[in-house]
């Protein structure tokens, strides 16, 4: 097994290679040197028995088989009728693990390869590239409701067909939307170890924060067909990563009906921005040219994960790119330059990660020039503010703006929304894995100090303000942050701006737990480590299923849990028998 060295200074060189490795475990034997190099990640040279892993300046040398269990398909009946079926998946792939999807083989319970159609369709574009999924179609039997084939990875044998579009296969489900008629799931440490949704530990066993997602998806299975509110924070992309990390058909089949039903809401047509607002998404109440409704990474994890790739094109992705860069009906993006100007986290984290997907599905540059603009607006902006209040490690910015008011310096409160922030932590934490930027461990690890020293509300302040702002659920030890946190206010501009808007505002430590996870990955002080430890420990009272329970908000279950299961394996990284 993998064993995690420590680098000092190049300590927060994130540990890829370790999940890669992982993912031969049964078989494998792995000697570990430092090297020069850039930043970037990558993973090389796989060739049929060796595999080197070099991420920034650190190198992995394995001889490695991949273990045969986790090369499973498990077909699902899924409304399909008679005994003949037609199957469309995605396979996902590690970096350099495969060159030539012509390789790809299904294997019946005999061994006997099945006629397919096969076609790449994600590369890499870090790692030494390769393909990243393959779409792949057959025909095949299925008497009962399921059956399980395998895949492999061998010569070409010839035993090709011609694949079909991918909507030949779909049928209407009981809410009108088309979805396939066959569901086919991977094992769920494949899907972790191909790193198609980033480094994942698998739900095997399942731990405090799976049993707490599969409470919350009791209540929200349901498709939100009405509420457009119950999209924000993204729901495709929610459930396709809990997909991954456990290889359930019911998030599988939740998943794919919400990515075609929110796909069947993008405006599709006219230019980005007001007052056409092409590329935006719209349902219900929501306004088509609102951007943080606008979500690039479903289409990457649909394709690589279901081979749909019936509902997007590059146009598509160039609109919905554009919605976010136009600002929609509010300002585009650019630096943060003055105290009075608008910004929020929530909107600037978002952004990040659609250009980051935006770049992962096409590789083009110019998606690519977007994500390091926008990580040089964020260092700026934390590292110089333009309040010339110095750094403390936020993305200091006005709560009179943050909160549609006129500013006033006199009365103003500068800081920054905790939870809102985490946003920008996923999205730095998406470009780290696709640029290696050096700045974001600077910026995540700054973040993780500032939330210790000014981001959590001390049960003494609650004590002596007379009044608990906490959920009854998460018990006496429950952890809360500040609805809007400063280094520069008073403790009474705080307690009145939480006691105005903060009343259990703890329903958001579930997603707090990624900022404090990858500040502890990064952070390099033995004492700062520590108490990021502790505050983990401390977070997993949110983990209550009586907390889950609750489901008088519905995109409380996309904002607790889109982005967080990476939560599971950077504690691993720290703590391997960590739950």
């Amino acid at each position: 097994m993998f064993r995690t060295l420590s680098y000092g200074s190049t300590r927060w060189v994130p540990a890829l290679l370790a999940l890669v490795a992982w993912m031969f475990a049964s078989c494998l034997h792995a000697t570990q040197v430092t090297t020069p190099g850039s930043s970037a990640p990558a993973i090389a040279s796989s060739t049929a028995d060796r595999s080197v892993v070099q991420l920034g300046q650190v190198a992995v040398s394995a001889i490695a088989e991949a273990d045969s269990r986790w090369q499973t398909i498990t077909l699902h009946r899924h409304g399909a009728e008679g005994n003949t079926v037609a199957v469309t998946l995605g396979i996902p792939f590690p970096p350099h693990m495969l060159r030539d999807a012509r390789r790809v083989l299904i294997l019946d319970e005999q061994g006997q390869t099945i006629p397919t159609h096969v076609e790449a369709t994600l590369h890499w574009y870090v790692g030494g590239g390769g393909i990243r999924a393959v779409k792949v179609q057959f025909r095949t039997t299925l008497d009962g409701n399921t059956r399980t084939l395998r895949f492999a990875v061998g010569d070409p044998d010839g035993k090709t067909i011609d694949g079909w579009a991918y909507t030949d296969g779909l049928i209407k489900d009981a809410d009108g939307v088309l979805v396939p008629a066959v569901l086919a799931t991977l094992s769920p440490e494949w899907m972790s170890a191909s790193l198609i949704a980033g480094p994942q530990r698998p739900a095997v066993p399942k731990s405090a924060y799976d049993r707490y997602f599969a409470t919350q998806f009791r209540w929200a299975e349901a498709l939100p067909r009405e509420n457009g509110a119950a999209w924000l924070f993204d729901r495709p992309t929610t459930l396709f990563q809990q997909y991954v990390r456990t290889g359930r058909v019911d998030y599988l089949a939740a998943a794919t009906q919400s990515y075609r039903f929110y796909m069947d809401h993008i405006r599709r047509h006219g230019a980005p921005g007001w007052p056409l607002c092409g590329g935006g998404w719209s349902l219900g109440e929501v306004n088509v040219c609102d951007p943080k409704y606008v979500y690039i990474e479903p289409i990457l994890l649909a394709l690589g994960l279901t081979g749909d790739d019936s509902e997007h094109d590059a146009d598509l992705i160039q609109r919905m790119m554009g919605a976010w860069d136009t600002g929609g009906w509010s300002i585009p993006v650019g630096p943060y330059l003055k105290p009075d100007q608008l910004f929020t986290e929530r909107q600037t984290g978002l952004g990040l990660i659609a250009a980051v997907s935006a770049y992962e599905i096409t590789g083009e540059k110019r998606y690519l020039d977007g994500i390091k603009d926008r990580l040089g607006w964020l260092y700026q902006h934390q590292q110089h503010n333009p309040d010339g209040l110095g750094v403390d490690g936020s993305w200091r910015n006005s709560w009179q703006v943050h909160e549609g008011n006129d500013h006033n310096p006199a009365t103003d409160i500068r800081g920054s929304s905790p939870w809102m922030t985490e946003n920008i932590i996923d999205g730095l934490w998406h470009a780290w894995l696709a640029t290696g930027d050096k700045r974001i461990p600077v910026m995540i690890t700054a973040f993780g100090r500032y939330m210790e020293r000014y981001g959590w509300i001390d049960p003494k302040v609650m004590k002596e303000a007379g009044v608990d702002w906490r959920n009854p659920c998460s018990g006496p030890n429950g952890q809360i942050s500040w609805y809007w946190s400063s280094a520069h206010a008073t403790t009474q501009q705080l307690v009145a701006v939480q006691s105005s808007e903060g009343w259990y505002s703890d329903s958001h430590n579930v997603e707090m737990t990624l900022p404090v996870a990858a500040a502890r990955y990064f952070e390099t002080d033995p004492v700062q480590q520590k108490a990021l430890d502790r505050r983990l420990k401390l977070l997993s009272s949110s983990y209550d299923l009586d907390c889950a329970d609750g489901r008088a908000t519905p995109r409380r279950f996309n904002w607790n849990n889109r982005g967080v299961g990476v939560v599971q394996w950077f504690m691993q990284q720290s703590e391997p028998d960590a739950d």
